[in-house]
């Protein structure tokens, strides 16, 4: 079990941090990145990502070497947020594709249109991607139970909170008072089960 705890948790350091990082330079030099173009763009972040990712795992054994144990308690308490994240996924997957994942949308705004999303998950919270990805990151943060790992969690609701004020900002932009309008009746992080009926 602690050999799956090392990997995973080596797994987690070095996979969480690109990808975030990657839409924190996104979103504050949108015009920059729009300018050069979406291909130049994604290929400078991908191979950027690819280089942090290999230089974290290189540093993999002094970063995961505090480490708490298999926890049974923990690891109970990890399955429930990995189903409630696995459900999110499900319910995202029906409304980003891929090149919206990539953030096509935001870098080639005229070339990639979409509407304002706000059905379906998004009529109950705004950042559900976000939310989903912070809960599978605690859920593995558990189950590994390393210090490493809880530092990243922390970091991770830090960096999420910026790049979803950052974000908003990017969308308010584009959309304008129609997502004014949406951040009025839908909350950002915790969902409401009944989402509120729009005003005609």
């Amino acid at each position: 079990m602690r050999t799956v705890r090392y990997y995973l948790a080596l797994l987690l350091l070095s996979s969480v941090p690109p990808a975030f990082l990657f839409w924190f330079s996104i979103h504050p030099f949108i015009r920059f990145w729009r300018a050069l173009g979406p291909r130049f763009t994604l290929a400078i972040h991908y191979i950027a990502a690819f280089a942090l990712a290999g230089m974290i795992a290189g540093f993999g054994r002094p970063l995961l070497s505090v480490e708490f144990g298999t926890n049974s308690i923990l690891i109970g308490l990890a399955l429930p947020l990995l189903a409630i994240s696995a459900v999110l996924r499900k319910r995202l997957s029906k409304q980003l594709r891929f090149g919206v994942l990539t953030g096509l949308p935001e870098l080639a705004p005229e070339r990639h249109k979409i509407p304002l999303l706000t059905e379906g998950i998004y009529a109950r919270i705004r950042h559900p991607r976000y939310v989903q990805a912070l809960l599978v990151t605690a859920a593995y943060a558990l189950f590994c139970n390393f210090l490493a790992t809880y530092i990243l969690l922390l970091s991770l609701v830090l960096v999420l909170y910026l790049i979803v004020l950052i974000e908003e900002r990017e969308l308010r932009d584009r959309f304008g008072a129609e997502y004014d309008a949406y951040c009025a009746r839908v909350p950002r992080f915790i969902p409401r089960f009944r989402p509120q009926r729009r005003q005609s």
